[in-house]
């Protein structure tokens, strides 16, 4: 990541996006949010996943079952923590978005945990409902 997202993201966007971490459960403006539109990734403006696609999994985190398109994300081994999950990337500029778990409910079973800092929502697309 470079110098120009240091400068234009708040401190917490850039250390989920571009240093990996993570934001404390139920503390993301997005976790409760039913607002309809698309949720872009905060770096590159990306549109990442539809609000008709998000759903309370209970985690804290805005939890979606699957992306706008699979190639919209990236998905790369993380055995930090002690644990092995799958860290999800942007596709397009490969920042930190989360982690997705195969616990997710129908029609994927998939739980795309995605931190509020490295979203943000345009109400003006058409999203679906969450």
């Amino acid at each position: 990541m470079n110098d120009d997202l240091k400068e234009r993201l708040s401190g917490l966007e850039y250390h989920v996006t571009c240093e990996g971490g993570t934001e404390q459960a139920f503390t993301g403006c997005y976790w409760n949010t039913k607002t309809p539109g698309v949720y872009h990734c905060v770096c590159c403006n990306v549109p990442l996943f539809e609000s008709g696609a998000k759903y309370d999994s209970g985690s804290g985190w805005p939890s979606f079952f699957e992306p706008v398109e699979a190639s919209r994300i990236d998905t790369v081994e993380d055995r930090s923590h002690g644990m092995v999950r799958l860290e999800v990337r942007c596709g397009d500029c490969h920042a930190h978005l989360g982690h997705v778990f195969p616990d997710g409910p129908a029609p994927s079973g998939l739980r795309y945990c995605i931190n509020s800092a490295s979203l943000k929502l345009d109400p003006t697309e058409e999203g679906g409902a969450s």
